[in-house]
C-alpha cells in the first residue's frame, strides 16, 4: 500500500504541468552544502572501513558521543525499517501525529502499534518512538523527560531527525542503556539524494544492526561528501541563522493571508489554514508544492524557500491567495 509522503513531485507536475517547481513539501534544506568535489576513490572503490570511521569521527564531535555508538545507515528511513527486526514483536507506542513510517514499518514486522498524543501514555510499552523535535507540528521534549520514559518503557527509540539545529533537544551526548537515535544527514545539510543517516545506540545494538544491514551499507561518495559537510561548521552556524529568521518571515506571509501557526521547525513550518487542501491546489497552480495531510482538513506545511527567486515567487503566490 503507498504510504502518504511529502515529495511526491512527479504526482504535483503530473495535475498541475511541468515547469520550474519550488518543492516545499519535504522540510529539505533547500540551500544544501555545497559540494565542490568528490574523489575517483569514492567512486570507483568500494566503501572502505577507513572512512566509513573517518566519518563517524567527525559525527561523534556534531552529535556530543563516543564514535563507537554511531553506525552510518543508508538514510534514516532504512534504519526505521530494520530496527524493528531488532527484537522480538510485542506491543510498540508511537507519539502521533509524526512520521507515519515508524507504525508501518512496525506493523510489517508484526508489532501491534499503539498511537498515543503523550508520552506519559507510553508507559509498559516494549518499543516506544518519539520523534524530537516532532514532524510535522514541531512539538519537543527535553533530554530529561525521554531520559525519564526510557526507564519506563522498553526500549526507546528517538528520531532526531530535525535535531541538527536543536542539539539542546538531543539525548545523543548522554543517552539511557535502552535508548537507540535516528539522525538524517539529507534534511539539515539538504543532501536527501545520498541517503544517509546514522543511529546512535549502544554497542550491542549496533553490532545486531550491522548484521541485519550487511556489508558496504553506506556509499563511498556518501561517506566522503559527509564527512566534509560534517566538519564545516561554519557553514552550519550561518545555514542555523538563516532559517532562524527566515522561519519568521515565512510566519509573517502566513499570518497576514489569515492563517494560523500550528508549529514547525527550523526546517519547515506548520500552518492552520481555512481549507488546506484548497490552499494547496492554489500554490500548486503557481508551481509551489507543499504537504497537505490527510488525517487535517486545515493543517499545511511549508519548508522553507532557499534564496531571493524563491521567496519572490513564494511571496507574489502568497499575495495572489489574498486573505479570507
Amino acid at each position: 500500500m503507498a504510504r502518504d509522503h511529502g515529495g511526491n513531485i512527479d504526482w504535483a507536475i503530473a495535475q498541475y504541468g511541468a515547469g520550474d517547481w519550488i518543492d516545499l513539501s519535504t522540510g529539505i534544506n533547500r540551500r544544501p552544502w555545497p559540494i565542490e568535489k568528490v574523489s575517483a576513490q569514492a567512486w570507483h572503490a568500494l566503501p572502505t572501513a577507513r572512512a566509513s570511521r573517518h566519518l563517524t569521527q567527525i559525527a561523534a564531535s556534531w552529535f556530543g558521543c563516543d564514535p563507537a555508538n554511531i553506525l552510518p545507515v543508508n538514510g534514516a528511513s532504512a534504519a526505521i525499517q530494520m530496527i524493528p527486526r531488532l527484537f522480538a514483536p510485542g506491543n510498540a507506542a508511537v507519539l502521533t501525529p509524526t512520521y507515519n513510517e515508524h507504525a508501518a514499518s512496525l506493523r510489517s514486522a508484526n508489532w501491534s502499534v499503539t498511537k498515543v498524543a503523550d508520552p506519559h501514555h507510553m508507559a509498559g510499552a516494549k518499543l516506544a518512538v518519539v520523534v524530537n523535535p516532532n514532524n510535522p507540528d514541531g512539538r519537543e521534549w527535553s533530554p530529561g523527560t525521554l531520559t525519564e520514559l526510557a526507564q519506563k518503557v522498553g526500549h526507546l527509540i528517538v528520531d532526531e531527525s530535525f535535531a541538527d539545529p536543536r542539539p539542546d533537544l538531543s539525548i545523543a551526548s548522554g543517552f539511557p542503556d535502552n535508548a537507540i537515535i535516528l539522525r538524517s544527514f539529507g534534511k539539515f545539510w539538504g543532501l536527501a539524494g545520498l541517503r544517509l543517516g546514522f543511529v546512535i545506540a549502544h554497542t550491542d545494538l549496533l553490532a545486531k544492526l550491522a548484521e541485519i544491514a550487511g556489508p558496504w551499507m553506506v556509499n563511498g561518495p556518501a561517506l566522503e561528501i559527509a564527512a566534509a559537510a560534517m566538519a564545516d561548521t561554519d557553514w552550519a552556524d550561518e545555514t542555523i541563522g538563516y532559517h532562524s529568521e527566515a522561519g519568521l518571515r515565512l510566519d509573517h506571509l502566513a499570518l497576514r493571508a489569515g492563517w494560523q501557526q500550528a508549529g514547525g521547525t527550523h526546517l519547515f513550518r506548520l500552518y492552520s489554514t481555512p481549507a488546506a487542501k484548497a490552499v494547496q491546489a492554489a500554490l500548486a497552480r503557481n508551481h509551489i508544492w507543499t504537504r497537505q495531510f490527510p488525517y487535517s482538513d486545515t493543517w499545511l506545511r511549508m519548508g522553507v524557500p532557499g534564496n531571493r527567486h524563491e521567496w519572490d515567487r513564494v511571496t507574489a503566490a502568497f499575495n495572489a491567495l489574498g486573505r479570507p
